[in-house]
C-alpha cells in the first residue's frame, strides 16, 4: 500500500514473511486482550523524522486521521514547542546508534491542541534495503500505570492469598500454582506444572474431582464449596479436609482458556466438626443407655444390657464382670492388692470370634491375679487402657495362657477397662476388645466407657441390693409357709409355691392345710397386696391368725369376719383369702370367700367346673364390721378333687382374666392325674418357662377325697 495508506513501503509483505516463518502467530486475534487494553500505538519515522506509518491505534489515541499525519514531521506535529529541542537530539540519537533505542514518557499533543502523556519505546530499525527508521510504541500512561497497578495488586493477592489458587488448562494439567497451593499440597510449583491432578495427589478421589472439572469446563456453571476429604504427600498419615471451587476461565470473545481452583484448607473445622458429631454421638449412646440399661431389678438382665449397649458402639466385645465379694451378704473389707475373684454376668460380640471362649463364661467364678489389667482396674479404682495390644499384653489381659492365645487368633489389637463403681464401692469391671474395628481405644472411648460404666454400676447395684431384699423375703415366705402336708383324715393334698421372677419383688401368697378336730381339714389360699418383706410379714401374721381361728371350729364366713377385723388393723394393707372346712364324716365341704378367684372342681366323668360362690369383699377393705362374708356348701364325693390358687397362677397382664380361667379348665380338663403331676402340669402351662416374665408368686394346693 501507499504511505497515504498508512503503511510503509515494502513492509506488508516483510511482515507477511516473518508471519509465515513463525516468527508471529498467524490468524485473527480475539478482541478484549491486553493489547486491546492498552491500544498501543505505532507509528514510523524516516531518518529525516517524517511520518512514514501510523496506526489505527495512533490515531485513536491522538486524534489524527492517517492523511494528516503521514509525511509531516513528528517533531512538528506532535511535540510541544518547549520539548522540541530535546525530541530532536533524542532523535538524532537513536538513528546515529546502531542499537539506538528509548524509553519514557513526555507529553504530546492532540489533534483537539491538548496535551496528553504517553508512554514511549522507540527503537531503530533497518530494512533489507539498508535504510534507517525509528518506531515508536505508545500508549497512555494513565492506562498503563492503572493496568500496572492492577496487575501488580492481582499478582500481590495470588502470592499472598492464603487460599490455594491455580490455573489449569483444558487438558486439566496445572498451568499456574501459588506459593498457598504449594503449602496446601505440599509440593513445589515445578511439581504441578503441566501435570494432572492424579499425578500429583494419588491419596484424593482424582476420579471425582476431574469429572467435577470437566462438568465446569462444559458447562461454565461454577463448583463452589465442595468439601473433600484425603491426604497429602506432606502429611500422609494425617486426613486432611479442603473446600474447592472450581470456574471457567474465558476471553472477551467467549474462548475457553481453562479452568480456575480455589483450595480452602478447612481442615480444622472439618475436626472440629467431627468433634462435635462424636460429641453428638456419645450423647446419643449415652441417652439410649439411659433407656436401654437398668429396665429390670435382675442383676443379670442388667449386666446384658450394659453388654449389648457397647457392643458394636464401643467395642467388638464386650464383658461384664462382677466382684464376687460385691455380691455376698458378708462382704471381706475393700483391698488395694492381690488378687480378685469375679463372677461373669455377661458377654456379647458383634460377630462370631474366638474371643468370646477366651472369657468367662456367665456365671462362674474366675480368679485374677494382681498382675492381670481387670484387676488392676478394680483394685485402683481407674480405667485401664492398652491402645496397640502386643503379646505381653495379651498375657496381662488373659486368665491363662490358653486365653491369651485365643485372643491372638481373635486378632485382638487395642483393650479398654473400667472400673464399675456405685457410690463409692467398686463392683466389678466393663472389659472391652477390639479386633475388627481397625481404630485403637482413645481418650474419648475412655470417657463414653466411663460415663456408660457409671450408670450401669447404678442399675447394677440397685439389682444386687434388690436381689437381696428379695431373697431375706423369700426366705421369710417359704419359712412362714407349711414345710410338708399334715396327715390329714379323707384327704390327700399337694401344694407348690413358686416366686414371682427375679425381676419382681417376692409377695405375699400364702397356702395351709389345717388338721383340726373331728378329722375336720381347712383349706386356706390368700394373697397379701404388696411385695417384699413387709408383704411377708403380713401374711405371715394373717396365716397365724388364721390358724388360731380355725381351732375355734368357726363357720368360714365367721372366722373371715374375724380376719377382716384383724386385717383392718394392719395398715394399708389388704389381703383375699379362700377359706374351706371340708367334713370327712359329711363329705361336706363349707367355703367362703374374701375377693378370691373361685376354685376349680374336677369330677371323673364331667368337666372341671369353676365353683361359684358368693364373693365378699377383700379382707381390710371395709372396716371393722361392715363386710358381710357368706358360706356355701360344695358337696364332694370320693376321688373328686379341690384346686384352690392364687390369681399369680392365671393372670397375665396381656391377657384378660376370664380367658386364663377358660385356660386353666381346659389344662385340668381328661382323666384325674396325680396330685403332684397336676401341680406341675399347671405350673409348666400356665407361669411358663420364662420365669423373668412372671410379675407374682403363686401358691397352688390340690386336694382330693379319698377313696375307702
Amino acid at each position: 500500500m501507499s504511505p497515504e495508506g498508512g503503511w510503509l513501503p515494502g513492509s506488508a509483505e516483510r511482515i507477511g514473511q516473518r508471519g509465515r516463518t513463525g516468527w508471529v502467530e498467524a490468524g485473527p486475534t480475539a478482541p478484549g486482550g491486553l493489547l486491546d487494553v492498552l491500544s498501543v500505538a505505532t507509528f514510523v519515522l524516516d531518518d529525516q523524522g517524517r511520518i512514514v506509518f501510523w496506526s489505527p491505534q495512533a490515531q485513536a489515541l491522538l486524534g489524527y486521521p492517517p492523511e494528516e499525519a503521514l509525511g509531516q514531521y513528528a517533531a512538528r506535529l506532535l511535540v510541544p514547542e518547549e520539548h522540541f529541542e530535546l525530541v530532536l537530539r533524542l532523535f538524532r540519537d537513536i538513528m546515529r546508534d546502531e542499537h539506538g533505542s528509548w524509553d519514557g514518557s513526555f507529553p504530546v499533543l492532540q489533534r483537539d491542541g491538548q496535551t496528553r502523556v504517553l508512554e514511549f519505546r522507540n527503537m531503530r530499525l533497518l530494512d533489507v534495503l539498508g535504510d534507517t527508521y525509528a518506531l515508536a510504541l505508545a500508549t497512555d500512561q494513565a492506562t498503563l500505570r492503572r493496568v500496572e497497578r492492577d496487575l501488580a495488586l492481582s499478582v500481590r493477592l495470588v502470592e499472598q492469598s492464603p487460599i490455594g489458587l491455580a490455573i489449569m488448562d483444558t487438558d486439566l494439567r496445572y498451568l499456574a500454582v501459588n506459593p498457598a497451593l504449594e503449602r496446601i499440597n505440599g509440593l513445589p510449583a515445578d511439581k504441578h506444572i503441566g501435570h494432572r491432578v492424579g499425578e500429583t495427589l494419588p491419596f484424593l478421589d482424582v476420579e471425582g474431582i476431574e469429572a467435577a472439572m470437566r462438568r465446569v469446563l462444559t458447562t461454565g456453571v461454577p463448583l463452589l464449596d465442595q468439601y473433600t476429604v484425603g491426604r497429602t504427600p506432606a502429611e500422609p498419615q494425617e486426613e486432611h479436609a479442603w473446600s474447592v471451587s472450581f470456574h471457567r476461565l474465558e476471553d472477551a470473545a467467549g474462548r475457553v482458556l481453562g479452568l480456575a481452583t480455589s483450595v480452602v484448607d478447612v481442615t480444622d473445622r472439618h475436626r472440629a466438626a467431627r468433634e462435635a458429631d462424636r460429641a453428638r454421638h456419645r450423647l446419643a449412646v449415652v441417652a439410649d443407655a439411659s433407656v436401654r440399661i437398668g429396665t429390670t431389678l435382675d442383676l443379670e438382665q442388667t449386666a446384658r444390657e450394659l453388654a449389648d449397649v457397647a457392643v458394636p458402639e464401643l467395642a467388638d466385645v464386650a464383658a461384664v464382670d462382677v466382684l464376687d465379694t460385691a455380691l455376698t451378704e458378708r462382704r471381706s473389707p475393700p483391698t488395694t492388692s492381690g488378687p480378685a475373684v469375679f463372677r461373669a454376668l455377661a458377654v456379647n460380640a458383634a460377630y462370631p470370634t474366638e474371643a468370646v471362649r477366651a472369657a468367662d463364661p456367665p456365671g462362674e467364678l474366675a480368679r485374677y491375679d494382681a498382675d492381670r489389667l481387670v484387676t488392676q482396674c478394680v483394685r485402683t479404682g481407674r480405667p485401664v487402657l492398652v491402645t496397640h495390644v502386643a503379646d505381653d499384653n495379651l498375657r496381662s489381659i488373659a486368665r491363662d495362657p490358653e486365653s491369651a492365645t485365643l485372643l491372638a487368633r481373635a486378632g485382638v489389637h487395642s483393650y479398654l477397662a473400667v472400673p464399675l463403681i456405685a457410690r463409692g464401692e467398686v463392683l466389678g469391671a466393663l472389659d472391652l476388645k477390639r479386633a475388627r474395628n481397625p481404630l485403637p481405644f482413645d481418650a474419648d472411648d475412655v470417657a463414653l466407657a466411663s460415663e456408660l460404666a457409671a450408670r450401669a454400676a447404678v442399675c447394677i447395684d440397685n439389682a444386687r441390693w434388690y436381689e437381696r431384699q428379695r431373697n431375706a423375703a423369700l426366705t421369710l415366705q417359704r419359712s412362714l409357709l407349711p414345710q410338708h402336708p399334715p396327715h390329714l383324715t379323707g384327704l390327700e393334698v399337694a401344694s407348690r409355691y413358686q416366686p414371682a421372677g427375679a425381676a419382681s419383688e417376692v409377695g405375699g401368697d400364702w397356702f395351709d392345710t389345717l388338721p383340726l378336730s373331728d378329722g375336720k381339714t381347712a383349706l386356706i389360699v390368700g394373697d397379701v397386696m404388696g411385695s417384699g418383706m413387709t408383704a411377708a410379714t403380713t401374711m405371715g401374721r394373717l396365716r397365724t391368725a388364721t390358724q388360731t381361728l380355725a381351732e375355734l371350729d368357726l363357720d368360714p364366713a365367721e372366722l373371715l369376719r374375724h380376719l377382716d377385723k384383724i386385717t383392718a388393723g394392719i395398715d394399708n394393707y389388704i389381703a383375699t383369702c379362700l377359706y374351706a372346712l371340708y367334713d370327712p364324716r359329711t363329705g361336706a365341704c363349707c367355703v367362703s370367700n374374701a375377693g378370691h378367684l373361685p376354685p376349680v372342681l374336677l369330677r371323673e366323668g364331667c368337666r372341671p367346673v369353676l365353683v361359684d360362690l358368693p364373693s365378699g369383699a377383700p379382707l381390710g377393705v371395709g372396716g371393722v364390721g361392715s363386710v358381710t362374708f357368706r358360706s356355701q356348701t360344695i358337696p364332694l364325693h370320693p376321688g373328686d378333687q379341690l384346686v384352690l390358687y392364687t390369681d399369680g397362677l392365671v393372670e397375665r397382664r396381656d391377657v384378660d382374666i376370664d380367658v386364663r380361667l377358660e385356660t386353666l379348665r381346659h389344662i385340668l380338663d381328661g382323666p384325674l392325674r396325680p396330685l403332684e403331676e397336676t401341680c406341675d402340669l399347671l405350673l409348666e402351662h400356665l407361669r411358663g418357662r420364662d420365669r423373668d416374665q412372671d410379675h407374682d408368686d403363686a401358691a397352688l394346693l390340690v386336694a382330693r377325697v379319698a377313696t375307702p
